[in-house]
């Protein structure tokens, strides 16, 4: 089986590392083999699959030692997910695209996939670094789809339209197709419709819409995925969903954004309406 490299896009906060290490979870219990590669500066993709145990940045190891090996970053985890996160915010002054180009190159030089021979490698890659995360630079290794986590506030919105721009422009050029949106969090009134209506203007897939839950806060706290910590809950069940319509999809769509001023008319639109819904306005034509 041809190993797949799936990207998670996501705003800072917005919840692609809970995503991704519960699909990785639930993925390794259909018995596939699964690394989770978290590139986010923050640094923590990984830690609900890791347990107890601390792991040492790729960018931190080949700072100690340029002739690193797999075991020198990399960890088994939660029903044996292999957990890797490539660079710490505070570890280097460089461009963090770039840190992240030096970190996918060191997995062709030591052959990570032909030794592990994962079946699924998921990347935890954060909006703020889109330059140079969208292919891998050494090797015929590509990421294959692209899936954005994506709330319905506007901030997490404008991430995902620009992660959008980005996905559009390298199209092209051995960037990956667009999976879909996983709306994440959602707890605000009409907060699902907005998302639809946004995917809907730019040509995108809804995949999935998961509701905020304590299940996942309290999960977290305990240091667990959901998968680990509730797996009978409602939550493991959707992510378990989840894990199959990312692995099973064959969608290839190219985005298309809206433009920085329809992007700001839109959303002015969805508030204005939700104002005067607040208030009881009635438009001609409408009832009650």
């Amino acid at each position: 089986m041809t190993t797949r490299h799936i990207a998670i896009y996501g705003n800072g906060g917005g919840g692609a590392s809970t995503v991704a290490a519960n699909v990785s979870a639930a993925l390794s219990e259909e018995g596939r083999r699964v690394i989770l590669a978290g590139c986010d500066p923050q640094n923590d993709a990984t830690i609900t699959l890791r347990g107890d145990r601390e792991i040492p940045t790729v960018l931190e190891v080949l700072q100690r030692n340029g002739s690193a090996s797999i075991e020198d970053f990399a960890i088994s985890g939660f029903n044996g997910v292999l957990c890797i996160e490539a660079f710490s915010l505070f570890q280097s002054e460089e461009c963090a695209g770039r840190s992240i180009a030096r970190v996918f190159s060191l997995f062709e030089k030591v052959r990570l996939f032909d030794e592990f021979r994962p079946d699924v490698v998921l990347y935890v890659l954060p909006a703020e670094v889109i330059c140079g995360a969208f292919t891998l630079p050494a090797g015929d290794t590509v990421f294959e789809r692209a899936y954005v986590v994506s709330s319905s506030d506007f901030a997490s919105l404008f991430a995902t339209n620009n992660i959008f721009r980005a996905i559009k422009k390298y199209a092209g050029v051995g960037g990956p197709s667009l999976g879909g949106i996983i709306a994440n969090g959602l707890t605000a009134p009409f907060a699902e419709s907005i998302v639809r209506d946004f995917a809907g203007r730019t040509g995108a897939k809804i995949i999935t819409c998961l509701p905020h839950s304590s299940v996942v806060v309290q999960s977290e706290l305990y240091g667990q995925t959901v998968i680990q910590a509730g797996p009978r809950s409602n939550h493991a069940y959707m992510y378990r969903r989840l894990a199959r319509k990312i692995i099973e999809n064959e969608n290839a769509d190219i985005p298309n954004p809206l433009s920085t001023r329809e992007l700001r008319n839109w959303a002015r639109g969805w508030g204005d309406w939700m104002y005067e819904l607040e208030l009881g306005v009635i438009r001609d034509g409408e009832a009650i």
